[in-house]
């Protein structure tokens, strides 16, 4: 099931965060997790999106809007994010992208959506976020834009263009503060 699949990828990088970088967790471990406040809006937001896929819309939205109550955060059903994501902390996150690659670290006050009000969440003005993508507390990422693979924004960063891959951005408007050595990564 490719569910469980995403969700033991989504474990087993919250084990990398906590200091275990070659924790392999089984099925059990899911269990025990359900309860802890890192892994459990992921698990929430992949069982929302998989209730979206399967047209079940309304209970879709009841678990995102438990996710909400909850966590403080919001993720649109539609967003598709890859395996891996992590969240150190939810409270004010909005995720309202087309879709996050893997590997996403993606802390506390962080909004990816429109740049304007959007209630038909039109795919063409939300933005597209690439694997293995760090975003610091309070960034902004807005509008129809790209970003590219291992990049970097910077806390409190407004993201209003496309990014390229490898770079460190920051500041408002963002700008490229840096290229980062894949070599050393």
């Amino acid at each position: 099931m490719k569910l469980k699949k995403t969700l033991l990828a989504d474990l087993q990088r919250h084990y990398y965060f906590g200091g275990r970088k070659d924790y392999r967790p089984g099925a059990g471990k899911l269990l025990l997790n359900m309860f802890n406040p890192r892994f459990l809006p992921v698990m929430f937001c992949r069982v929302a999106h998989a209730l979206y896929k399967c047209r079940l819309t309304p209970l879709a939205r009841l678990v995102s809007l438990q996710n909400f109550v909850l966590f403080g955060i919001e993720i649109g059903m539609r967003c598709e994010i890859g395996d891996g994501v992590y969240f150190p902390h939810t409270v004010g996150t909005v995720i309202g992208a087309q879709r996050i690659g893997r590997n996403a670290v993606i802390y506390h006050g962080v909004t990816f959506g429109a740049k304007e009000i959007d209630l038909d969440y039109a795919e063409n003005k939300r933005p597209i976020v690439g694997d293995n993508v760090i975003i610091g507390s309070g960034a902004k990422v807005l509008g129809g834009i790209s970003i590219g693979d291992n990049v970097v924004i910077g806390a409190n960063a407004v993201v209003l263009e496309s990014v390229p891959a490898g770079v460190v951005v920051g500041g408002v408007p963002a700008k490229i503060l840096r290229q980062i050595d894949m070599r050393q990564e």
